[in-house]
Order: C-alpha cells, then structure tokens, then sequence
C-alpha cells in the first residue's frame, strides 16, 4: 500500500498521544486502519515540558498504529492547544493587477499570504489564516468570489496565535521520532471537524473539548469560524482535586473520576460510599460518593464558568449571535456523569455530548468513537483533505509535463516540413519553366490541335 493512501493522525494531548492510520473509503466515510495509543509523560496543560519524553510516547504510539495497520508512517498531521494560544480578528485586502479576469484560488492565497506577514508580538507566530466574509469591489457578505470579476478583493480573518517556541518544541519532537509534520491544527478546529454537523455550524454552535490538561472552544455561526481560545483546565486538574481532597494517590483518584464521579452532588446518595485500598498495611479507606460529587462539582463549575466567559466575549447572549444549536461537549472530561445536565444550568444552551460515530465506516466495537477520540480523528480528516488537495495538483503536472515531450517532437517535424515544401515548391517552378519554355516553340495552328485532342480525350 503506498503512502499516497492513507494519512495520519497524531494528537499529542496531556494524559495521552494518539496515532490513528486512515483512508477514505467510496461512500466517503473514513476506514480506520490503524491505532496507537500511548501515555503522555511529558506534556503538561499541553505544552511540551520534556522533549526526551514526548519523543518516546510518541514512537510507542505511532509504532503501535503501524503494527495494527501494517503500513509505514511516515507524515503526520499534528494538534496544537495550549494556555499560549490566542485569537484576533483582522481585515485586509489585495488590489489584483488583471480585474478582466476572474478571481482564482491563487488571488486567495494571495491575500492569505499578505495577512500571514503580519507583525505579532515577540515571540509569537501565526498558526491559522481563517478567511470568514470577503468583499469584492466593496460588495460585501460573499462566502466564495472564486469565480467572481473584480479590482479589489478583501476579507475579514480569524487569525489563531500561538507561541514560536512551543510550536519549535512540537515539530522536533515529531522530527526527532523519525516523522515528518505535514501540518499543524488547532485542536479545537480539529474536533469541530469530528463532531459537528454542518446545520450546527450554520445554527450557531460553540464546541468545548475538555481534555487532560486544556478546555479548548470553538464557536461557529453561518458556517463560519468566529471565536476560538484555550482554557488552560482539564480532567488533569479535576484528578488533582480529587486526590488532595480525599488524600489518596493519583491512581485511585483517577480511578474514582472514572468510574463514579458526578457532576451533580445533589444527584449523589449520602448512603454512597466506595472503598479505597490503602496504602502499605494501612486500612482501608471509605470515600462518600457524594462527597466525590462536591469535590468534582467545584471545580467543573470554574471551567463552565470560564465557558461563560469566553461565550460573552464573542456575543453568544446577543440575539445576532445567538447560538441556536447550543454548546456540543466532547473530549475525555465529557464522559463525567451528568455533566450534560451541570452544562445546561451553568450557560442556559442546551447542550450534548459530541461523538465522532458519523465519519467512521469500520468501528464495530464502537472504540473510537467515544469523545476522547474526537481530536484523533479530526486531525485525521484534516489530513485526508490535505491530500485531496494535493492530488489534483498532482495530476495538473503529469498531463502538462506528457504535451512537452510532444511539442518538442512536433518542432523537429515542423522544422522538417517547410524545408520539404520549400524542396517540392523548387521542383514545381522548374517543371513550370520547362513547360512554358515548350509550349513558347509550339505554332499556333499545334497548340490548337493539342487543344482539340484534349477536349476529346475528356469527352470520352
């Protein structure tokens, strides 16, 4: 199988990294080949903290996937997320030199380009140009002007910022594991892709991918991009939460979260209650279920909160900006039991837990398709749309080089032919000469002879 037939992959999160192998089957949904998973040592709130550590989680992942799809990897598409990402809205425009011809994809990357030269502050550096409306000609409101004639060509931008030195701090860790980064996406963009539908996105809808070590939104209205940041809380905190207050280890309480955490003490029994082992000889430890809930609850409702925040801060509460679909909860932390419920309350949209289980065409055990894996395979569909992009390109440049080989073929006959023609026109005009030169010493009374027998010979 050629490399040309898959795409990769890789989420590098807190508490895990992610190698997913895929291709795009004929209905168009995604086969899953292969998948690795590995746990995460050195990255904390998603940054990379210990590159030596990074580096081998992630060669154990990826080595898993190629052993479980049985194919080399080789490109990888990455996500990024993080407390140092930040989002700008930003307006430029291109005055195009042949208004006479229409606007291509190559004036779109044009203007693209021009906003990518933007001057950040030190340190920063640009991550996503997301066009949103453009204008051509001071007409406004166009979602696509490809196609379109006109001098002047704008558009408003959703600009996505992070910092240079984690985004250096990723692209060696995955150069470094033998891997070579085909791109790099905001994770929350890659989730949206995995999990909202496009009437979400046309009603208005804000995705919240609680991860181990981040909280990353992404609003959409109109099937446009308008707001997106990261929440430096995850899962992570709520096991650290966990452990502290029932003064108990990381593993039991990350067992605890799992298994019997709620959001809702209120919806917890006071009778509850679970045994942890203790440690070394020492008894066993009772821990009430709704004590648990507290805990938990205290600190889901500073993140919903911070969502809050961030939903005000786009205008989510304004009636332009209303998101009519609500808020779509995904990633590893959305699993916590009546989360949904804690949700609604705390930002008055309904919401719902996001599952990637519409792109998926092979998942019989329903494995990757819980929330946790939301990132993984959005980072794999933006991989399969890179290279879709890539193969018509691909194509254009086989059918021109082949017409080349032809033309030059071509030249040499044409060369050829006027020397030929020249040759032929040369014999002709001798021929010519000799005959004039012949009928010059015919009389007259023979040439009229000639004539008749002519005439005869064609009437028999």
């Amino acid at each position: 199988m050629e490399n040309q037939e898959y795409s990769v992959g890789l989420d590098i999160g807190t508490t895990k990294i992610v190698a997913i192998v895929g291709r795009r089957n004929a209905h168009g949904k995604i086969e899953v080949l292969g998948v690795g998973k590995a746990k995460s040592l050195g990255v904390h709130k998603g940054i990379v903290n210990n590159i030596s550590q990074t580096i081998n989680s992630i060669k154990a992942a990826v080595s898993e996937a190629q052993s479980s799809a049985g194919v080399p990897i080789r490109k990888v598409t990455v996500g990024i997320a993080g407390k140092h990402i930040r989002s700008l809205q930003h307006s430029d425009y291109i005055m195009r030199e042949h208004p006479d011809k229409f606007i291509t994809d190559d004036d779109i990357e044009a203007l693209k380009d021009q906003v990518k030269k933007l001057v950040m502050l030190p340190g920063e550096e640009i991550i996503h140009v997301l066009p949103q409306e453009y204008k051509v000609d001071s007409e406004g409101e166009i979602q696509e002007p490809v196609g379109m004639h006109g001098k002047r060509l704008e558009a408003n931008f959703h600009v996505v910022v992070g910092q240079m030195g984690s985004i250096r701090n990723i692209a060696r860790c995955v150069r470094e594991a033998g891997l070579e980064m085909e791109a790099l996406t905001l994770e929350p963009l890659a989730s949206s892709e995995a999990v909202l539908t496009k009437e979400e996105k046309e009603a208005g809808v804000a995705i919240v991918d609680i991860g181990g070590g981040t909280t990353d939104i992404a609003i959409f209205k109109d099937n446009i991009i308008r707001h997106t940041c990261v929440i430096p809380y995850g899962g992570g905190i709520i096991t650290e939460d966990i452990k502290e207050g029932c003064s108990i280890i990381e593993k039991h309480a990350e067992q605890l979260k799992v298994k019997f955490g709620s959001a809702v003490p209120e919806l917890e029994k006071d009778s509850t209650y679970v045994t942890i082992p203790g440690l070394h000889g020492r008894p066993d430890k009772e821990i009430s279920l709704k004590t648990l809930a507290q805990i938990i609850n205290a600190r889901v409702e500073e993140i919903l909160e911070m969502v809050n925040t961030e939903l005000k801060a786009y205008g989510a509460f304004e009636q332009k900006k209303k998101l009519i679909a609500g808020i779509v909860l995904t990633g590893g932390g959305s699993n916590l039991k009546h989360l949904r419920q804690l949700a609604n309350y705390t930002t008055g949209f309904d919401s719902r837990i996001g599952f990637a289980n519409e792109y998926i065409a092979n998942d019989k055990n329903q494995y990757l398709k819980g929330p946790e894996f939301a990132t993984s395979i959005g980072l794999l569909m933006e991989s399969l749309k890179i290279r879709d992009k890539k193969q018509p390109v691909e194509e254009e440049i086989t059918v021109q080089e082949q017409p080349k080989a032809e033309a030059a073929t071509t030249n040499i006959e044409t060369v050829q032919q006027p020397i030929q023609q020249t040759e032929t026109i040369q014999q002709q005009e001798v021929v010519n000469e000799q005959q004039e030169k012949k009928s010059a010493k015919l009389t007259f009374g023979q040439s009229l002879m000639e004539k008749v027998k002519k005439f005869f010979e064609e009437v028999e």
